[in-house]
C-alpha cells in the first residue's frame, strides 16, 4: 500500500506540474534566474535550448474559454491555435522570454503572427523545418535551421552554446526518453495498468520541467512500478492515434475507459511520437539533432512530413501487432488540415486489415461525452463479436 500511495503521489505532482506549465516556468525562473523559452509543436529540439541553460516549455492549450483571442484569428482555426493567441493576449505567456519554432501549418503560422502582435516585445523565431523528407537539398537545410535556432538563443540567453554542452543536454534527453519510454513498454505488456490520463501526465510534465529532476522522478517511479505485481486485463485493448500538435482532454481518457477499455499503445503527441527517438550519437552535435529529425519522422510517421518510405498507416497496423491492440480510435482535432486530409488513408488502411476503429473529432469548446461514449460502446461491441477477436501479439 505505501508503493501504491507513492506511485499515486509522484503521478499526481508530475500531472498538478503538466497543468500548470507558466506558473512552474514563473518558479524556475525565480529559483534559478534562466531565462525560459516557449516552444511550439511537433519536432522542436529543445536539447539546443537546455544546452543555452535556458529552461524549454512547450507551449500547451489552455483549459480557459477562448475570449480576447476570438478577435485575432478566425474561428476556423484549431482549438489548439486559437488558444495560443489567447493566451497571449490575457497575459498568460508572460514568463516566457521568448518563443521559438520550428515547425509549421497555416494555422501555426496565422496564430504566431497574432503572437507578434500581441507580445511585441517578446522575441518569437520561427526556423522552418523543411518538411518534404526526400529531397537531396533537405538534410544540410535542417543543420542551417539549427544553426540558427543555436545563433538565436546564444543572442537571447547571452552566452556562446558550446558543442560540449549540446552533448551533455543530449545525453539527458536521450535518458529521459528512455525513462518514458520504459513505462510505454511496461503498459503494452500488460506489466503495468497505469491509465490514459496519468500516462498523458508523465509525458506533458517532461514537455515542461527542468528534464533532469523529470528523470529523477521517473527514475524513482520506474523502481516502484517494477516493484508491483503485473496487472493482466480482460478489457478490450485499443490503441489511440492522432492529435500531433496538443493534449486531448483527460476526461475523454477516462470516458473511453470507462466502458471495458485499456489503451495499451498510442501514438498522441503528448504520448509515445514525443518520446518514441533519441538523438543520435554523433561528433558534430548539429548533425546529431538533423539525424533525430529524419529518424523521428521514420519511427513515428506524421502527416505533415512528405516522405516515400514512411507512412502512417502501415506504422499503425504494425503498432498493433505488437501491442495486441484489438481496434484503433483516431483523434481530430476539428479543423487540423494535415490530419483530416490523410485520415482516408488511414480509413483505407483500417479495411484492408479488418481492424474495427473509431473517429473522433476533437473541440477545445468540449466535448459531448455522453454521445461519444455510445460510439466508444458501439466499436467495443463490434471488437467483442468472433470475427474481431485477435490474439495477443
Amino acid at each position: 500500500m505505501e508503493q501504491a500511495a507513492e506511485i499515486e503521489e509522484i503521478i499526481g505532482s508530475l500531472a498538478r506540474i503538466a497543468d500548470c506549465p507558466s506558473d512552474y516556468a514563473a518558479d524556475w525562473k525565480a529559483r534559478t534566474g534562466g531565462k525560459v523559452v516557449g516552444i511550439l509543436p511537433m519536432n522542436f529540439p529543445a536539447e539546443i535550448v537546455h544546452a543555452a541553460g535556458a529552461l524549454p516549455v512547450i507551449v500547451q492549450e489552455d483549459d480557459a474559454a477562448i475570449s480576447y483571442g476570438r478577435s485575432l484569428l478566425h474561428e476556423f482555426y484549431c482549438g489548439y491555435t486559437r488558444s495560443l493567441v489567447d493566451q497571449a493576449a490575457t497575459g498568460k505567456l508572460e514568463s516566457y522570454d521568448g518563443i521559438f519554432l520550428v515547425d509549421h501549418c497555416v494555422a501555426l503560422l496565422g496564430a504566431v503572427d497574432a503572437i507578434r502582435f500581441e507580445l511585441p516585445d517578446t522575441p518569437v523565431f520561427l526556423a522552418q523545418f523543411t518538411a518534404s523528407m526526400d529531397e537531396i537539398t533537405t538534410r544540410p537545410q535542417i543543420s542551417g535551421r539549427i544553426g540558427e535556432l543555436r545563433q538565436r538563443l546564444e543572442e537571447l540567453c547571452g552566452e556562446p552554446i558550446t558543442d560540449d554542452a549540446i552533448h551533455r543536454s543530449i545525453a539527458a534527453y536521450n535518458r529521459n526518453r528512455g525513462l518514458l519510454r520504459r513505462v510505454y513498454e511496461m503498459r503494452r505488456s500488460g506489466r503495468i495498468a497505469l491509465s490514459g490520463r496519468q500516462m498523458q501526465a508523465l509525458v506533458k510534465s517532461a514537455m515542461v520541467m527542468e528534464v533532469e529532476e523529470h528523470s529523477a522522478r521517473m527514475a524513482r517511479l520506474l523502481s516502484l512500478l517494477e516493484a508491483q505485481p503485473a496487472a493482466p486485463s480482460a478489457k478490450v485493448k485499443l490503441h489511440l492515434s492522432g492529435h500531433f500538435c496538443h493534449a486531448p482532454r483527460p476526461e475523454l481518457f477516462d470516458m473511453i475507459e470507462s466502458c471495458d477499455v485499456t489503451v495499451v499503445d498510442d501514438d498522441i503527441y503528448t504520448g509515445y511520437r514525443f518520446i518514441s527517438t533519441d538523438v543520435p550519437d554523433h561528433d558534430d552535435p548539429v548533425e546529431a539533432l538533423t539525424g533525430w529529425y529524419f529518424a523521428r519522422n521514420n519511427n513515428v510517421p506524421c502527416s505533415t512530413r512528405a516522405q516515400k518510405t514512411a507512412d502512417w498507416e502501415s506504422y499503425l497496423g504494425q503498432a498493433l501487432e505488437n501491442s495486441g491492440a484489438q481496434g484503433v480510435i483516431v483523434l481530430v482535432p476539428k479543423f487540423c488540415e494535415p490530419h483530416m486530409l490523410y485520415y482516408p488513408e488511414l480509413r483505407k488502411e483500417f479495411h484492408r486489415r479488418g481492424i474495427p476503429h473509431l473517429l473522433i473529432e476533437t473541440e477545445h469548446e468540449g466535448l459531448a461525452l455522453e454521445m461519444l461514449k455510445t460510439r466508444v460502446e458501439a466499436l467495443v461491441e463490434v471488437i467483442r463479436r468472433p470475427a474481431f477477436t485477435r490474439e495477443p501479439a
